[in-house]
Parts: structure tokens; C-alpha cells; sequence
């Protein structure tokens, strides 16, 4: 089965040190990453998440650092 996706902003991240709930990472990675478009991101695999941006602006963005820091407070 082939499936399409819309890619075309789309980047690979990965935690070195585990990570928070996907539900969490859906409202924290815009917000500390200071996106300003839609951004849907979801796991691929063990510490990988897929994160789609809609616009250019955040997909420049996030690939111009070399490391971004998620916090998280439990």
C-alpha cells in the first residue's frame, strides 16, 4: 500500500533523553519552537517524532538550529 503524506515541510526530530506524552509534545513544540503556522507532529519510533510544518517560514525555522530544548514540567 502507498500512502501520501505531505512532506514537503516536514522534519525528523530526536530525543536523547526520553520525552513527554505526544499530547504534550503537540502543544509544546509549537509554543517553545515559537511556530506560527499549523504543525502536525506525531511518533515514528522510539525517541523519533515527525513534525509537518504548513508554512515555509517554520519549517526554516526549525531546520536553522542545530538543537531545539523541550521542557517539561510533570
Amino acid at each position: 500500500m502507498i500512502i501520501n503524506e505531505d512532506l514537503q515541510y516536514a522534519v525528523i526530530g530526536k530525543f536523547s533523553y526520553g520525552w513527554p506524552d505526544i499530547l504534550d509534545l503537540r502543544k509544546l513544540i509549537p509554543k517553545q519552537c515559537e511556530l506560527k503556522g499549523e504543525v502536525n507532529i506525531g511518533l515514528l519510533c522510539n525517541r523519533y517524532v515527525l513534525i509537518r510544518a504548513s508554512l515555509l517560514e517554520d519549517y526554516v525555522k526549525l531546520l536553522s538550529k542545530p538543537q531545539f530544548y523541550i521542557t517539561h514540567n510533570h
